[in-house]
């Protein structure tokens, strides 16, 4: 599939690239997959964050002793179990691919269906998710938290 690259013209230039794109990639892909080609192309599809390597999350004093803070952007949720002790995890819920959005009780919570995992591992607590969120490497550095993305 063709790829495009950001273009700093707007308006009818940059919806002419979008209708260029569909049809590119409908005689590519098919009718079926016309709509992924549209959104790939145009950007209108979020797969996240694209950054890699170390990436600054915030200050440590974000992250409660045993409560956590998602960082949406990043789609990293982090944990303090206990003091001093941050664990990171994908905010990716391994059920449907929503975004975790809280977390309380030693429990980290997906919105879609209820799926939860445990704070200390990313393990699952509850289903329907049946698979735990994979950890991310993190640090403390200058009062700060540092997650490595790969």
């Amino acid at each position: 599939m063709n790829s495009v690259t950001a273009n700093p013209s707007t308006g009818a230039e940059a919806a002419g690239c979008c209708r260029r794109q569909l049809l590119r990639g409908a005689a590519a892909v098919g009718i079926a997959g016309a709509g992924v080609a549209v959104l790939s192309a145009c950007g209108g599809a979020s797969s996240g964050s694209t950054q890699k390597g170390p990436v600054t999350l915030g200050p440590t004093s974000d992250v409660p002793v045993g409560g956590g803070k998602v960082y949406r952007e990043q789609q990293v949720v982090v944990t303090q179990p206990s003091a001093g002790t941050y664990k990171a995890f994908s905010a990716i819920c391994t059920h449907a691919g929503c975004v975790v959005d809280g977390v309380q009780n030693g429990l980290i919570t997906c919105p879609c269906h209820g799926s939860q995992f445990k704070t200390t591992d990313g393990s699952v607590a509850q289903g329907p998710a049946q698979t735990a969120l994979p950890s991310i490497p993190v640090a403390v550095q200058n009062g700060k938290l540092v997650a490595t993305l790969s």
